[in-house]
């Protein structure tokens, strides 16, 4: 490892301990308040009892004497007591930990389960010699990819336990109540995992030295277990990015299913504004992530050996052929609904109350029904798309930028990169809801702070390309100034293949936003906003499930535009260093 990425991946570990550490002051909040009010609020706010809080807890040193004081603590194990109860911390997260990995180990377990299902049919073809094109369980591994956590978990929710009846809805009292968080959680990890398996498999048949065991007389199976070690080390890194994902997404869906696991203690001290439980539970999430990151990256390297572990392992390009119908059909039909619904929703007025109407059905008045205030559910969709996708594009364009400038920066994009990847969109977003309040502005904010390091690792690479290609060399050799190198050269090289990953990323990043505004950290009501209508609309999904099914049908045509957008003919695919799935 270089000295510089070191640095960095300390360096921007110090930063989220800081930020976590200082979270009662990042507030703008006075601690000794916000301590009171988790309390008891009716307790009138006077200078003495605040005084006699800050004296309790030695707030009175100011921020960096109390981070000095937490940081102390964490070494020793020690993450302080609830301002609410006045309980230890410590026992409290590693009960939700304890949950959270259970619940993440058996969702890894789908997601492997789930994985082997959907690559082995190009693994059986591509060993025997049969592999023809592309591999065909590509577009389903995009389809299942492109499931966010928090929709999947409510579709289960709403088809499994409310309308049959097979699993319970909520609580974690057997095993039972095991089967839907980690189905929730383990699909989706298993269709990015799938699709990188199964997308890197065909370009490893392609290589000659297949043939030549081929020709040798070695049976499919040994060729498919040497095929598969070949092709696993440049996709580990994804793996541990998809380890991370789950941390992130156990938090929505411990919420679906009111699961205690240590996401939804952080989602519950953060609106309880119970800091020290929050700084813990976050804490443990980062490290999880940061843990999960540091034992993928070693076992690639001892899958990789002494010969090549400081050396480059890509897999060949993997050329892709015409775009089939569906390919084509797919995201026409995707925008147009999209289109028509959301043109007719803005038509209509979406804060209009009709109590006459709470919880209607579908009518000609209401095409979507309405909501549990009377509200017309086609207007506050149609509405709610500007929000989403507004605050999506914006969210996009200053990733990209970011991605840009610290692209020519590679050993600092891999450590601050590799960093704000262990912190998912949702953890994010409890961190800048405590410090500045939840709202649109705030979840914008955490989903662009963990949105560009994809981008940058993109980015990063195909710099390093560019400038080891042997025309730079040429030009630098006839005195070709650096400007000149940089602006003609470098620059178009790979200001095209970053801007079209963000856009295949957009899609993800509208989805990003309605989570945290189904989790209560993005808009506020009464804003019409994708994520919000959807967790407004659970207690009632029994008496109107249309209230739910109308957001959530939207945000999976999202998601299948997001599917035919990533399954476009791509001139490269750098699994090794980015997140392209």
């Amino acid at each position: 490892m270089r000295a510089g990425a070191l640095l960095s991946r300390v360096g921007a570990l110090v930063v989220v301990l800081g930020v976590i550490g200082l979270l009662p002051w990042l507030s703008g909040r006075d601690p000794a308040l916000s301590i009171l009010r988790a309390r008891s609020a009716e307790q009138e706010p006077t200078a003495e009892a605040l005084d006699a809080i800050r004296r309790e807890l030695g707030l009175g040193a100011g921020p960096v004497s109390a981070l000095g004081d937490w940081l102390g603590g964490v070494v020793r194990g020690d993450l302080g007591r609830s301002w609410v109860n006045g309980s230890e911390v410590l026992p409290s997260v590693l009960s939700g930990l304890s949950v959270s990995l259970t619940l993440m180990g058996a969702a890894l377990v789908v997601a492997l389960l789930l994985t082997v299902a959907l690559c082995t049919p190009t693994l059986v073809r591509g060993a025997r010699g049969t592999l023809r094109g592309n591999a065909s369980t590509g577009g389903p591994a995009a389809a299942l990819a492109a499931l966010p956590e928090f929709l999947l978990a409510t579709l289960f929710l709403l088809a499994l336990s409310v309308w049959l009846g097979w699993f319970p809805p909520y609580g974690w009292q057997g095993p039972q109540h095991l089967v839907l968080p980690a189905l929730a959680l383990g699909i989706p990890a298993g269709g990015i995992l799938g699709r990188l398996v199964d997308d890197a498999l065909p370009a490893v048949f392609e290589e000659r030295w297949v043939g030549l065991w081929r020709s040798s007389g070695c049976t499919p199976g040994v060729i498919a277990r040497a095929a598969l070690r070949r092709a696993m080390p440049p996709v580990l890194p994804q793996f541990g990015m998809v380890a991370v994902g789950l941390t992130g997404g156990a938090v929505a869906v411990e919420t679906v299913f009111a699961v205690p696991g240590i996401g939804r203690t952080a989602l519950g001290s953060a609106e309880s504004q119970d800091l020290p439980l929050l700084q813990g539970s976050v804490l443990v999430l980062v490290l999880l992530g940061l843990t999960a990151g540091v034992l993928v990256g070693g076992a690639r390297r001892r899958m990789l050996g002494p010969g090549l572990r400081d050396a480059a392992l890509s897999l060949p390009a993997r050329t892709t052929g015409t775009v089939g119908i569906a390919n084509r059909v797919v995201p026409v039909v995707s925008a147009v609904v999209l289109a028509v619904v959301i043109g007719w929703g803005l038509l209509l007025e979406p804060l209009q109350l009709d109590t006459v109407a709470r919880l209607a059905s579908p009518s000609w008045g209401h095409p979507l029904g309405t909501d549990s205030l009377g509200r017309d559910v086609l207007a506050r969709v149609g509405h709610g798309a500007v929000p989403t996708l507004g605050a999506a594009v914006l969210v996009c364009v200053c990733s990209y930028v970011v991605a840009m400038v610290i692209g020519f920066a590679p050993s600092l994009a891999a450590g601050v990169a590799e960093t704000a990847n262990a912190v998912p969109p949702v953890i994010a977003g409890i961190l800048v809801a405590a410090a500045i309040g939840p709202g649109t502005v705030g979840a914008s904010i955490a989903v662009a702070a963990v949105s560009w390091p994809p981008l940058a690792s993109h980015a990063a690479a195909l710099v390093q390309e560019a400038r080891a290609a042997m025309h730079l060399s040429a030009q630098r050799a006839i005195g070709s100034s650096p400007f000149w190198i940089l602006t003609r050269h470098v620059l178009p090289a790979i200001a095209g293949p970053v801007a079209r990953h963000a856009v295949l990323r957009l899609p993800g990043i509208a989805l990003a936003l309605a989570a945290l505004g189904f989790l209560g950290l993005g808009a506020q009501p009464p804003a019409p906003e994708w994520g919000l209508m959807l967790a407004e609309s659970l207690p009632y999904v029994e008496r109107a499930p249309w209230a739910a099914l109308a957001p959530a049908a939207l945000l999976l045509l999202l998601a299948a535009l997001a599917v035919s957008l990533s399954t476009l003919p791509v001139r490269r695919v750098s699994i090794g260093v980015s997140r392209d799935v």
